[in-house]
């Protein structure tokens, strides 16, 4: 499968335009003297054996009480829906909620017991300006999105990856991109077969647990990864959906179960950069430009999404 932007309908971009409600609500900082237990399988990789991979809650906005329509959204939903779904999560789908509903989706997530899950993954598809996302009746600070997960705030998933992907815009600036000319060395084929060799799959050999007492930092454990990076536009194609799902649900759907992630999302993120560029040919000004998704990692482990 061929990714490059479809040239049927001219690309759009996932911002509103304007920001209409921004309150300031800091992230709470958890400060606690209570000892949480959480056993220690492997100190390299996280533990992805338990009985349910784990919670994936999609938050789907295609409609918006004072923003335009995100038209292709129905698609990377479906896309990103099925591949998780293979993947043995349990996929929850929201769409269009309000402000106070998606607080409280959010709100009854965290109260969960997430005991016998592997992970937590929540993606989020909307209108986005510099540290805020579009709700379907206003704004809300990006952060809001975990930090009912961090720290003491979810005790069962403390230890656990808590993956967090959104497709939305962080300003209005383009991305015009740099012209390079690309010089590829031939090299001896057995070394660079060795050297690009993909990783495999770690075994973990049940045996006795061990449970300790020690501290983790509060943020720990979790990663962010944007479709564009901060104050830059995020491109969708109303007709296929956006660059960075169309790539992320590909590469999962290619690899999720043998690769470690980060290693497929440094793919994600080399094919939206080079595989892709805006076709707006009545703009000038938004046309032939270019996308960098933004990881922003506080992974501790190596995570794999091994099948059950």
């Amino acid at each position: 499968m061929e990714l490059s932007a479809s040239k049927t309908f001219r690309d759009d971009v996932d911002n509103n335009g304007q920001v209409l409600l921004q309150e300031a609500n800091d992230a709470e900082i958890f400060i606690s003297s209570n000892v949480h237990e959480v056993q220690l399988v492997d100190d390299a990789h996280y533990d992805m054996r338990h009985e349910r991979r784990g919670v994936a809650a999609i938050f789907n906005h295609r409609h918006f009480l004072h923003a335009h329509e995100r038209k292709g959204t129905d698609e990377d939903c479906a896309n990103i829906s099925q591949v998780l779904s293979d993947l043995q999560f349990d996929v929850r789908v929201y769409r269009d909620l309000t402000k106070k509903k998606l607080k409280e989706v959010l709100d009854k997530l965290s109260e969960e017991d997430h005991k016998n899950n592997d992970c937590l993954m929540v993606v989020i598809m909307t209108h986005g300006d510099d540290d805020v996302l579009q709700a379907y009746d206003a704004t809300f600070p990006v952060d809001r999105l975990w930090e009912n997960f961090v720290g003491k705030a979810c005790p069962s998933l403390l230890g656990k990856p808590k993956l967090f992907f959104i497709q939305a815009c962080r300003g209005s600036c383009t991305d015009t991109g740099v012209q390079v000319q690309q010089f590829i060395k031939q090299t001896d084929r057995v070394g660079s077969t060795s050297s690009a060799r993909e990783l495999p799959q770690p075994i973990i050999l049940p045996g006795r647990s061990k449970s300790i007492q020690h501290a983790i930092p509060s943020m720990a454990d979790l990663l962010v990864m944007y479709s564009t990076y901060k104050g830059h536009y995020s491109w969708r194609n109303p007709s296929s959906g956006s660059w960075f799902l169309q790539t992320l649900s590909y590469e999962l759907r290619a690899h999720g179960t043998n690769k470690e992630l980060l290693q497929l999302l440094t793919t994600v993120s080399r094919k939206v950069a080079y595989h892709f560029q805006s076709c707006v040919p009545s703009d000038n000004s938004m046309n032939n430009r270019k996308q960098m998704p933004c990881i922003v990692s506080m992974l501790t482990k190596l995570v794999y999404f091994p099948e059950k």
